[in-house]
């Protein structure tokens, strides 16, 4: 038997904490929606899921931000708490009877404080203050997920990562970072690495960090926020952009498979995680059935991240065909398409998609026994200490460096030549071969973060090939451009915006109906003996 280190311990004490918060608590209120009118809310969820498509742990905090943004436009903030809530209940976000009366209090005083940071602030231009207001809904958006939905188990294990990983991560001393920047980029790229989360919620955890008592701030220094708002979301935007950020998340993301594979031991059974982790062989059992559990798991969830990325951009470039390309082309060329232009520009970058999942290879046999290393070296706080350290790319002459851009820009060039003769062999309108370029690079980026998720459970570098050097050439720079224009796709999804201006508050409204006309027929029913 061997004794866990003090933090497995700790992380040990606060899984049982997490554990204790899922029972029911008594003789407590809890907030009820009325079951068919859920019913047809989270029909409609799903639908605008696929329409508006984000990866499983960003859909419940977007649903709340979008929510967020209409209530306030159209109630003002007066008193929203309630109508929020039940309609993220109603959406199938949140569990239906599971959530205290008393959190809809808690909810509109985290509403109440950010509407006040926007009240006074003083703004320089109309942009400024539209920017500033998305921002700060998406923030406000990641509290009230927080007081729903509390993250005890997920912060838990972030902070049980950086602990062990903040002591093995060294920073050349060629590099100029002092040790408070190290551990906020440690910080972040173990947010990152472990759960993916985004730039909102790493900058709520960064908020908080910041203003230790950030939920009860007082009114003093919540003025002092709002007069320094735009100088901390600066703050807060380069500390997440930082130019050693990507280094820092190289090795979270490469050690974090130990990591989460004790949380999956853990949620199992935290009321006996101490005496089974005292038993290095029991350890090694437990660890190497989490593993597979997660490899068989592994494929169909990013099956199902491919499937739905995919269908959000095939429903989107249907729309765009139909609605902009078929049109602007007639009037302005007189083009008509083809059957055949039209199946290309649909199914190509769904093929795409198709082939870069399908192509994901499971980790090699040698992982296991590595991970099994590494789960024992953090559980048990072995006394030799692993050390990683992050060095800059050493310099490369200025003429070099000239040619190597070079190349890489005639790379983009000779891609993007490739895809335009392609499409002109199929009779494609000239018009429509940058909307064609920007699904196929969306989806390229889209199909490289996926791949990027398939290595959680990899711990051995995946080796380089000679096709590898022949194509990333190529394909980095679409995937580069996908990137930046997601950031794009994310503000103006067309369809997501009608859905947003059009549909969500009148199908909000017919919801409510229903709810409360089911209310009357039950109170008129109660009266019948």
């Amino acid at each position: 038997m061997i004794n866990p280190s003090e933090n497995t311990n700790t992380l040990i004490s606060r899984y049982k904490k997490w554990h204790q918060s899922l029972q029911p608590e008594a003789g407590v209120t809890t907030i009820h929606v009325d079951e068919v009118a859920s019913r047809v809310a989270a029909f409609y969820e799903k639908i605008r899921g696929i329409i508006d498509w984000k990866e499983e742990h960003l859909l419940k905090r977007r649903a709340i931000e979008r929510t967020l943004k209409r209530r306030l436009f159209v109630e003002q903030g007066n008193e929203i708490a309630e109508s929020l809530v039940l309609e993220l209940i109603r959406g199938g976000h949140f569990p239906n009877d599971r959530i205290p009366e008393s959190k809809i209090e808690e909810v509109q005083k985290a509403i109440n404080k950010y509407i006040f940071i926007l009240d006074k602030t003083t703004y320089n231009k109309e942009k400024s203050k539209i920017q500033l207001y998305s921002w700060i809904s998406a923030i406000a958006a990641c509290e009230i997920e927080e007081i729903l939905s509390p993250s005890i188990r997920e912060r838990a294990l972030i902070n049980y990562m950086f602990e062990v990983i903040d002591k093995k991560i060294k920073v050349s001393e060629k590099i100029k970072i002092d040790e408070k920047e190290k551990k906020i980029q440690t910080y972040i790229a173990v947010q990152r690495a472990l759960f993916n989360l985004d730039s909102f919620a790493i900058s709520y955890h960064l908020l908080k960090y910041r203003y230790s008592g950030w939920k009860d701030i007082k009114e003093a220094d919540l003025i002092n926020v709002a007069q320094n708002i735009f100088s901390l979301k600066n703050n807060l935007e380069a500390d997440l952009n930082h130019h050693l950020g990507d280094k820092f998340y190289q090795i979270c993301e490469k050690y974090d498979t130990s990591f989460l594979l004790l949380g999956d031991i853990l949620s199992e059974n935290p009321t006996e995680a101490k005496e089974r982790l005292s038993d290095p062989e029991l350890l090694e059992t437990l660890v190497t059935a989490q593993y597979n559990k997660r490899l068989k798991t592994l494929k169909k969830r990013l099956g199902r991240a491919g499937f739905y990325s995919t269908l959000s951009i095939f429903l989107t470039n249907i729309v765009s065909l139909l609605l902009i390309e078929i049109p602007f082309n007639k009037v302005f060329t007189g083009y008509f398409f083809n059957t055949l232009a039209i199946v290309v520009d649909i199914l190509a970058p769904t093929i795409l998609m198709f082939l870069l999942v399908v192509t994901i290879k499971p980790p090699n046999k040698e992982n296991l026994p590595r991970v099994l290393m590494e789960v024992m070296k953090i559980v048990y706080d072995k006394d030799k200490k692993d050390i990683y350290e992050i060095k800059k790319y050493k310099k490369i002459n200025a003429v070099f460096e000239a040619i190597v851009k070079l190349f890489y820009f005639l790379g983009f060039l000779i891609i993007l030549g490739l895809i335009a003769w392609g499409l002109s062999k199929v009779n494609f309108p000239p018009l429509s071969y940058v909307i064609f370029i920007i699904f196929l690079s969306l989806i390229a980026f889209a199909g490289s973060k996926i791949k990027q998720r398939a290595k959680e459970l990899q711990i051995i570098e995946e080796k380089e090939t000679i096709l590898h050097f022949f194509i990333e050439p190529f394909s980095i720079p679409i995937i580069q451009l996908g990137k930046w224009l997601t950031g794009k796709w994310e503000k103006y999804n067309i369809i997501a915006v009608f859905f947003s201006a059009l549909i969500d508050m009148p199908f909000t409204i017919f919801i409510e109906f229903i709810e409360q006309w089911r209310y009357y027929l039950k109170e008129k029913k109660e009266k019948i003996h």
